[in-house]
């Protein structure tokens, strides 16, 4: 058995085996959804307006809802809220299963149950985020973050890799059905999961502000910097999935099977959050502008890729600083930045392709992150040295007063 903070020491606990096997299965449903439904609204409405209204409506109730996700998930029992929440998404999922496959599914249904999904990930998300301390404990965490991080970014290859395959050969509905069999495996493992007293966070005695969690993201400089910057990505970076289907169709005619190539991108850890969004920036700049397959593909693996290290970057350095009675409260403002922004960025990167262009939509988005990022990059990089000039004047005067 590894020790504490060993390379996969989380893996020790039987409890977080089974809500990382869970997750697994049930983010690659996710995706396989989210890829589906995109495909949905564009074979139904021809808009690529359209289609980034679909993932502005899931996101818009994490927007307005999940800084109040955040207070709900600091006072409740996480576990038997999770198996709530959870089965409530398998209910959606069937729900558009059922009326794709007898042909009654309509656009304003695919707005409506893409707005109730995103209601529920309003509360999921930073309950299920916040719940990981409670499987491993603080040696642990940083540990269980990071294969958290490494399931989402395989299930981010997995699941549309598998969703455009069966598009094409099955229809949209048998991607919404296997979602739904998916959360079989998370309710399974969370009710398999036996909480250990010792480490489940002791409840703050006294009722928490949601002001209070706010005031801990944005009272050091380096959480300041990149939840700041991963809202302009978010809004002009991440829209870029938004309007994927239209990309495959209109620019590489390669058809809904193109996702996976947004999203092929585990392959090393090294790069920080900062060189990650320039990265990001860069590589859409190239892709507005470059329309050749090969290029194409390589271009949108480089996208994916710097947006997961950006965000697993940050969500590690987030949810480690926290203190226990504020990481619900921290991963929900998280979410309310890079959830909730993206209904602003999905609406203009398809408004910007119906009128301009996809490349267009693509190259101006890049050009925002690429500005942003190398701008904060540049900022916390004078800063750093100007400490260091700070602390260095500081030991020679001290020496030189000897």
């Amino acid at each position: 058995m590894p020790p504490a903070g060993a390379s996969f020491g989380a893996l020790r606990y039987r409890n977080f085996r089974l809500f990382i096997v869970g997750q697994f299965v049930s983010l690659c449903g996710s995706w396989m959804q989210l890829v589906a439904l995109g495909w949905l609204a564009l074979v139904l409405s021809n808009s690529a307006f359209k289609v980034g209204l679909v993932t502005a409506l899931g996101a818009l109730p994490v927007l307005l809802f999940t800084l109040y996700g955040g207070v709900v998930a600091d006072r409740v029992n996480k576990r038997r809220a999770l198996i709530l929440l959870e089965s409530l998404l398998l209910v959606e999922a069937l729900a558009l299963g059922f009326l794709t496959a007898f042909h009654a599914i309509t656009v304003p249904w695919v707005y409506a149950l893409s707005f109730l999904g995103g209601l529920v990930s309003a509360f999921e998300i930073p309950t299920r985020q916040s719940f990981q301390v409670e499987l491993v404990g603080k040696s642990d965490l940083m540990n269980a973050i990071a294969l958290n991080s490494s399931a989402f970014n395989l299930s981010r290859v997995a699941g549309p890799a598998i969703a455009g395959t069966l598009i094409a050969t099955a229809g949209s509905a048998v991607c919404f059905f296997l979602n739904a069999a998916s959360f079989l495996a998370v309710l399974i493992g969370l009710v398999m999961i036996r909480p250990d007293p010792a480490l489940v966070p002791v409840p703050p005695a006294r009722r928490i502000s949601l002001r209070e969690g706010v005031a801990h993201v944005f009272g050091s400089r380096w959480p300041r910097a990149l939840v700041l910057l991963a809202a302009v990505l978010s809004v002009f970076g991440a829209s870029f999935i938004a309007i994927l289907p239209v990309y495959a169709r209109d620019v590489l005619h390669t058809g809904a099977g193109l996702s996976i190539a947004a999203v092929g991108h585990w392959f090393r850890r090294e790069p920080t959050a900062l060189l990650a969004g320039v990265a990001l920036g860069g590589s859409l700049v190239g892709l507005g502008l470059l329309h050749h397959l090969v290029v194409a593909l390589a271009l949108a693996v480089a996208a994916g890729l710097s947006m997961a290290l950006g965000s697993i970057m940050t969500n590690t350095l987030l949810q480690t600083e926290a203190p226990d009675h504020l990481r619900g409260q921290v991963m929900g403002f998280y979410s309310f930045i890079v959830v909730g922004m993206g209904p602003f960025g999905s609406l203009q990167a398809g408004w910007i392709s119906e009128h301009a262009g996809t490349p267009t939509a693509v190259l101006l988005g890049g050009s925002v992150c690429l500005a942003a990022a190398a701008w904060t990059a540049w900022r916390m990089l004078r800063a750093v040295n100007g400490e260091r000039l700070s602390v260095d004047g500081a030991r020679a005067a001290g020496m030189s007063n000897r």
